[in-house]
C-alpha cells in the first residue's frame, strides 16, 4: 500500500497484482495544500481495505472492492454478477410457493446444494447453475452484451 501525491493515486498490492486507485475517486479528496500523509491497511475492514489520512487530519476509507471495480478486474466483475443473480434468485424464491425440495428435485440436485446456490458469498457456483435456478423461479433471463462506454 502506497500513495503518490505527484501522480495523485494510491498503489494497492494484492495477491492478484498491483492496482492503482486515483484520488479523484475519493470521498475526502486531497488538495495541493492538504495532501495525503499516511495510508495503511485497515484492521477494522479485516485488512480488505485501506484508510488514508490528509495533512488536516481528515481520514477516508477505501474498500478493496472499489479498487477492483475501478480497475475492471474480470474475476471481481464475474463474482459481482453471480452475487446479483443470487440476490435475484433469493428474492424470487421468497415470492414463490415452491419448496426447496421441489426446486432441488427439478434441478436434479440436493437441498444442501440448492442452499449453497442461494448463498450470496459462495462464488464457486456457475452462472449456468444460477440461470437454471432463475428459470425454475419463472424468471426470464436475457443476457445483453454491449461495448464498454469510454468516459
Amino acid at each position: 500500500m502506497a500513495f503518490n501525491n505527484r501522480k495523485k493515486l494510491f498503489e494497492v498490492s494484492t495477491r492478484k497484482g498491483i492496482f492503482t486507485f486515483p484520488y479523484a475517486k475519493l470521498e475526502a479528496q486531497p488538495t495541493p495544500s492538504n495532501q495525503v500523509v499516511e495510508v495503511f491497511a485497515d484492521p477494522e475492514l479485516g485488512y480488505e481495505g485501506f484508510t488514508y489520512r490528509l495533512e488536516s487530519g481528515r481520514e477516508g476509507t477505501v474498500h478493496l472492492d472499489h479498487v477492483l471495480e475501478y480497475n475492471q478486474d474480470p474475476n471481481y466483475l464475474t463474482d459481482l454478477l453471480l452475487y446479483k443473480l443470487t440476490l435475484k434468485a433469493k428474492d424470487r424464491l421468497a415470492k414463490r410457493r415452491l419448496s426447496i425440495r421441489e426446486l432441488a428435485r427439478r434441478l436434479e440436485t440436493s437441498p444442501t446444494q440448492l442452499y449453497r446456490l442461494l448463498e450470496p458469498t459462495n462464488y464457486r457456483k456457475s452462472v449456468r447453475q444460477m440461470l437454471s435456478l432463475l428459470y425454475l423461479l419463472d424468471c426470464e433471463v436475457d443476457l445483453v452484451v454491449c461495448e464498454k462506454q469510454v468516459v
